[in-house]
């Protein structure tokens, strides 16, 4: 039972080392958000420390237009 709540603050740990990340990289001052935006600030997020080791996460996806 100890095992799995210290797993857990390393996991909150990370994440919000993540979110420090993508706060320092400005991500959040766009108010004009989109799906790659959004996504690149989930992967950085999940990146955690790798963040401070080089990774710079990125996303590029594109919404199908509605057909008319």
């Amino acid at each position: 039972m100890r095992g799995t709540s210290i797993l857990g603050v390393l996991v909150v740990i990370w994440l919000i080392i993540g979110a420090i990340a993508a706060g320092q990289r400005g991500y959040y001052s766009d108010k004009d958000a989109n799906c790659a935006e959004a996504g690149t600030i989930l992967v950085t997020i999940v990146a955690g420390p790798l963040n401070y080791v080089g990774a710079n996460p990125k996303v590029d996806c594109k919404i199908p237009e509605p057909s008319k």
